[in-house]
């Protein structure tokens, strides 16, 4: 198994399909092959722009498996727990594990609006069923639950529960969290067009969206980022920012697949109920693509 110290760039790494609706495994493996290369440090597999939602058990497992098998523990390989019922994520933990992940990303019970102390069971549950460290995905935005600090602070004595992917975006959030918790959770940055920002109040890293399509640029964003030399950073982070708004739609799924598509790494094709883009709004996020990859800055 891969270390995991949950630092770094990971990407949420999209599910490329083939047009007929199956699963491209060659662009998968060559979108992680992208990735790799640029220095990530992990990848997240079947997360919300990995396309959770229509991905059944069988094929978030067999994902799992075939990123497995192609990594060969160069960088560990995190699976997302996106379920309904306690039973469903306890038993996706344990064969997870079976199957080689490295981490969990945990998300609050799907369809049902669990109240705090139902969110709070359901964590210690899944933590309480695995030994794998556990990621829990705080996004009040799209998923109507916050995680807040008093939550948390009846999670900090499950060992596995190590840290916190933060997409509150909210950035005092991270302070928060620093203030009354120290170093016992790792804070991932989840949102992409306040990243930078997200490491200067104390995030750990990023999970990241637009890598998938521009890895080499977010890795050195990262790293120029925590080496100190923050006007390099800047140079790519106002570049890349008309790129990373495409992170914060409903549609992200069909940007970011289209940008990633332009850069040779992902295909366009979509599941239903999701729809090819159309008319005007076609038009407009493929100038935004084509403009960043006119304008993309000299990396050194």
């Amino acid at each position: 198994m891969a270390e995991l110290n949950w630092k770094g760039v990971y990407p949420a790494v999209l599910t490329p399909f083939k047009e007929n609706g199956e699963i491209d495994f060659d662009m998968f493996a060559k979108n992680t092959e992208a990735q790799i290369k640029a220095g990530v440090h992990g990848i997240i597999i079947a997360g919300s722009l990995g396309d959770a939602a229509v991905l059944d058990t069988d094929e978030k497992f067999e994902l799992l498996t075939f990123a497995r098998q192609l990594i060969a523990g160069r960088i560990p390989v995190i699976l997302n727990i996106a379920e309904n019922t306690t039973k469903n994520a306890v038993n996706f933990a344990i064969k997870a594990k079976e199957l080689g992940a490295d981490g969990l990303m945990l998300l609050p019970p799907m369809r049902y609006r669990a109240d705090d102390r139902e969110v709070v069971t359901y964590f210690k549950a899944v933590a309480h069923a695995t030994d794998l460290p556990i990621l829990i995905y705080n996004n009040p935005v799209d998923y109507s639950v916050f995680v807040s600090t008093d939550m948390f602070d009846e999670l900090k004595d499950c060992p596995t529960i190590v840290a916190v992917k933060e997409s509150t975006r909210d950035l005092t959030n991270i302070t928060r969290m620093k203030n009354k918790f120290g170093d016992r959770f790792h804070i991932l940055g989840g949102v992409d067009t306040i990243s930078l920002e997200s490491l200067v109040v104390g995030a750990d890293g990023w999970v990241f969206g637009l890598v998938d399509a521009f890895p080499n640029e977010t890795v050195a964003m990262y790293n120029h980022a925590v080496n100190g030399d923050y006007e390099k950073a800047l140079e790519i982070y106002r570049w890349f920012m008309p790129l990373l708004e495409l992170d914060i739609h409903p549609k992200l799924i069909q940007y970011i697949k289209l940008a990633a598509t332009a850069e040779g790494i992902s295909t366009p094709y979509l599941r239903a109920p999701r729809l090819p883009l159309v008319g005007e709004e076609a038009e407009r996020i493929n100038q935004v693509i084509a403009d960043g990859i006119a304008s993309r800055p000299q990396l050194n």
